[in-house]
């Protein structure tokens, strides 16, 4: 069973980091592009990094850059999201999703998704 599974969210202050995994079951990561979007209650999902089968990375939203970083480790079969510097529009559902090919910032043209890990940044 192909199956995608975020964790590592929960509640931060701001300032603080966490760390979203992102793990695949049923099949190995190596051979996709791998995105993390976010998605906030009544908008659209976002495209916030990619990481490609290279390992090279395109951010899509300015406010991480430099703050969230994207790696994979194919031995493990997972891809991470490290997020620094927290701040509270960062709270949002962070999902993971794989795409055959070249990374995109466009939710739609990504294959298998989790079901997403809720990340709260309050005081």
């Amino acid at each position: 069973q192909v199956q995608l599974v975020e964790s590592g969210g929960g509640l931060v202050q701001p300032g603080g980091s966490l760390r979203l995994s992102c793990a695949a079951s049923g099949f190995t990561l190596d051979s996709y592009a791998i995105g993390w979007f976010r998605q906030a209650p009544g908008k659209e999902r976002e495209g916030v990094v990619c990481i490609r089968i290279s390992g090279s990375t395109t951010y899509y939203t300015d406010s991480v850059t430099g703050r969230f970083t994207i790696s994979r480790d194919n031995a493990k079969n997972a891809v991470y999201l490290q997020m620094n510097s927290l701040k509270f529009e960062d709270t949002v559902v962070y999902y993971c999703a794989t795409r055959i090919g070249l990374c995109s910032e466009h939710f739609r043209r990504y294959d298998y998704w989790g079901q997403g890990t809720q990340v709260t940044v309050s005081s």
